[in-house]
């Protein structure tokens, strides 16, 4: 037997938190791949805490966003038991782990727009529980953004092998960045309803924080583009059902198991 996929009661003030929490989730899924391969032991470890901070804050935002759903959906089926187009990350964080640089530079680039929505939602947000959420992963997301910034410094600033790898990064990830500041009718609703800041808003401060980062790194910022990813609106890259058939095979295969 397995396990069917559930149907979700999505109101705006849901799916706008699914989208924070399924970005965390699925990023601390893809940063769980350095377990055991990455450059140094040090960063072995330190690339498992920062999942494990991921997971945390992805399984308290499900968790409230089930209680707000009012369909009775705990924070194990919202993350284990939905169908692909019903997963609303970025784009960003489902893509390929890549190597050592596209991994540093990613986890920058997430953690300073999510240092910045912590923020806003723990100074401004009128729920009680995102607040409390917000409060806890800001902590959480500052030692992020400062770990990881600091590798891009490091190889941006290196030696031309580390420093022709973070160019390449900026090359690939840095197109993926927009979809970050998108709003749509999902943001206006939460922020009328005092959910949460429009993305929108998160913009200016997210580009002056990157560009003294990569300036430090002696990198460029890359030039905007046209290309606009779409995940969190459910449309996918070819990578998501990858990463969806390791997550969901336990549970799909064996239902309700547990230890």
């Amino acid at each position: 037997m397995t396990a069917a996929s559930i149907a979700l009661n999505l109101t705006p003030a849901t799916q706008y938190l699914l989208r924070i929490g399924d970005t965390c989730l699925i990023l601390g899924q893809r940063l769980g791949e350095w377990c055991g391969h990455a450059p140094i032991l040090e960063e072995d470890i330190a690339m498992a805490n920062i999942a494990l901070d991921f997971i945390g804050q992805a399984r308290a935002l499900l968790a409230h966003a089930g209680t707000l759903e009012g369909a009775g959906h705990d924070e194990d089926q919202l993350a284990f038991l939905r169908n692909e187009r019903d997963y609303f990350n970025l784009t960003l964080v489902e893509l390929p782990r890549g190597d050592f640089a596209a991994s540093v530079l990613r986890n920058t680039m997430v953690a300073t727009w999510l240092k910045l929505l912590w923020q806003r939602l723990a100074a401004d947000s009128q729920d009680d529980e995102v607040r409390a959420i917000a409060a806890k992963a800001l902590k959480e997301a500052r030692y992020h953004q400062q770990h990881s910034a600091d590798w891009v410094v490091r190889l941006g600033d290196g030696t031309a092998e580390s420093r022709r790898r973070m160019e390449e990064a900026l090359s690939d990830l840095w197109r993926f960045s927009a979809e970050m500041f998108d709003t749509d009718a999902v943001d206006e609703a939460a922020a009328a309803q005092g959910i949460g800041p429009r993305w929108s808003e998160l913009e200016a401060p997210w580009r002056a924080e990157m560009t003294d980062i990569l300036r430090e790194a002696t990198l460029e910022v890359p030039a905007d583009s046209a290309f606009r990813s779409d995940g969190k609106r459910g449309r996918h890259s070819e990578h998501m059902g990858f990463i969806l058939a390791d997550m969901q095979y336990l549970q799909r295969a064996y239902p309700g198991g547990v230890w």
